[in-house]
C-alpha cells in the first residue's frame, strides 16, 4: 500500500522541483525528503522522478502519484474539517472561487437562493481567475468554482486525471460595445469586418490573441486603444467615446447608458461557463449551490442590442 506521508512529499517535490526547496517546504532536511522519495519507489518499483544537475522533474509514474496526491490531500482534509465539525458543533462552511463577471452577474442571485435553503452557512467567496481557481478546488481550498474557457474543448475533460469535473452552465456569447450614436448602433447583429479601422478597448487579456487571431481571418489588423482588465471599465472607456469593445454577454453592465449593444455575429469567438466541483465527492452544499446557479441562468433576461 502507498504511504500517504511520502505522497505528500512527492506532491511538495512536484510542487517546487527540488529536494531542497521541498524540503524547506516541509521542515524537513532534503536528505530525509530523498530517503522518503527512494523508499516510495522500492514499494512501487517504478522511478517516480528523474534527478538531475537542474533539479528534479516527475516521471510518467509521478505525474500520476501527484495527481492523485492532490485528491487525496483535499478529501483527509475535507474529512478532518467534516469531523471537527461534528465534534464541536462548528458551522457548516463553504467557499466559492469564481471569476469577476460571474461573481457580479451570477452568483448574487445563486446566493440568495442557497442562503434561502441553507441559513446559518459561513460563507467564503474567492474573487480568481480559472487558471486560479481550479487548482483551489482539486487542493481543496475551495468546494466550487465558477469558470469559463473560450474557443475549444473545456479545460477539464472526460477521464482525465485532474480530479475535477466541469458541468456547463451557459455559452456567453459576445457582444460589440459602442458608444451610442455610432455608425453601427441599432443593427441586429454585425460581423468583425463591420469594425475594420475602429480603435478597441480590451476587458480582458484573453480576449487579445482571440481578436487579434477573429480579425485577422476577417482582413484587418486591431488598433487597440487600451489593455484593461476589467469590463465594467472597459465599458466605461466605450462610452467616453475611446473606442469599440468586445463583450461577453455576463459582462454587459445594467446601466447601458451612452451606449449602445450589437450581438457579434459568426464567424466570432465565444465563452463558454461552468462549474467546477471535485470529481471524488461533490460536497451536498456545493451541489445545492450548483443547483442554485443553474436556476439563476435559467431566469436570466437576454439583452437587447
Amino acid at each position: 500500500m502507498i504511504d500517504v506521508r511520502r505522497l505528500a512529499v512527492l506532491r511538495e517535490v512536484a510542487r517546487h522541483g527540488s529536494f531542497n526547496r521541498a524540503a524547506a517546504a516541509l521542515r524537513l532536511t532534503p536528505s530525509a525528503v530523498s530517503q522518503q522519495i527512494s523508499a516510495l519507489e522500492r514499494g512501487l518499483g517504478v522511478a517516480v522522478v528523474r534527478r538531475s544537475t537542474r533539479g528534479v522533474e516527475l516521471t510518467g509514474a509521478g505525474r500520476v502519484l501527484a495527481e492523485a496526491s492532490d485528491a487525496i490531500t483535499a478529501e483527509l482534509a475535507n474529512a478532518e474539517e467534516e469531523i471537527a465539525r461534528l465534534a464541536t458543533g462548528r458551522t457548516e462552511r463553504l467557499t466559492v472561487a469564481t471569476f469577476t463577471s460571474g461573481g457580479q452577474r451570477l452568483l448574487p442571485a445563486a446566493l440568495l437562493r442557497f442562503t434561502g435553503e441553507h441559513p446559518g452557512v459561513e460563507l467564503t467567496v474567492l474573487e480568481v481567475e480559472p487558471e486560479d481557481s481550479l487548482p483551489l478546488v482539486r487542493s481543496g481550498a475551495a468546494d466550487l468554482a465558477l469558470a469559463y474557457h473560450f474557443d475549444g474543448p473545456p479545460p477539464i475533460r472526460r477521464g482525465d486525471r485532474s480530479g475535477l469535473t466541469w458541468t456547463p452552465l451557459l455559452d456567453d456569447p459576445m457582444w460589440i460595445v459602442l458608444p451610442a450614436g455610432h455608425r453601427l448602433a441599432g443593427r441586429e447583429s454585425v460581423v468583425l469586418a463591420d469594425l475594420a479601422g475602429e480603435r478597441w478597448v480590451h476587458g480582458c487579456l484573453a480576449i487579445v490573441d482571440l481578436l487579434d487571431h477573429y480579425s485577422a481571418m476577417a482582413g484587418f489588423e486591431v488598433r487597440t486603444a487600451c489593455r484593461g482588465t476589467d469590463y465594467v471599465f472597459a465599458q466605461s472607456l466605450v462610452r467616453a467615446g475611446v473606442g469599440v469593445s468586445m463583450i461577453p454577454q455576463v459582462a454587459l453592465t445594467a446601466d447601458q447608458g451612452g451606449l449602445a449593444t450589437v450581438p457579434l455575429a459568426p464567424p466570432c469567438p465565444s465563452r463558454f461557463v461552468g462549474i467546477v466541483t471535485a470529481a471524488r465527492r461533490t460536497r451536498p452544499l456545493a451541489a445545492a449551490l450548483s443547483t442554485a446557479l443553474h436556476e439563476t441562468v435559467a431566469g436570466l433576461p437576454l439583452p437587447t442590442g
